[in-house]
C-alpha cells in the first residue's frame, strides 16, 4: 500500500488555493483582456473558472482569440480543459 505524506497533500492544496487567488495580470493575460474581465467583475482565477465560455464571449471586445488567450493562461497555472484533446479530432471529422 502506497501512502502520500500529508505534507505533500497540504502543499498541493496550498498551491491550488494560491493559484485560485491569482489576479488576471499574474497569470499573464494582456492588459486589454484583463480590463474586459474586470469590467465584468472577474478579478481572480476563481472568478474566471466560475464563468462559462458563453458568458465570456458575451463580454464586449471578447472573442474567440481572447478566449484562447484565457485558456492558455489558465493552463500555465495548472488548470486545463479536459475536452481540449477531443477538439482537434472533432475538427478533423468535420473537415473530412
Amino acid at each position: 500500500m502506497t501512502r502520500i505524506p500529508l505534507s505533500l497533500v497540504e502543499n498541493s492544496a496550498d498551491t491550488v488555493q494560491r493559484n485560485l487567488a491569482m489576479s488576471m495580470a499574474e497569470i499573464g493575460l494582456s492588459v486589454r483582456t484583463t480590463n474586459c474581465l474586470e469590467e465584468r467583475g472577474i478579478f481572480c482565477v476563481e472568478d474566471l473558472l466560475n464563468c462559462r465560455p458563453d458568458d465570456l464571449l458575451s463580454i464586449s471586445n471578447f472573442g474567440e482569440k481572447t478566449l484562447e488567450e484565457v485558456y492558455r493562461a489558465l493552463e500555465s497555472v495548472g488548470f486545463y480543459r479536459p475536452w481540449r484533446d477531443k477538439q482537434p479530432r472533432q475538427r478533423e471529422a468535420a473537415v473530412a
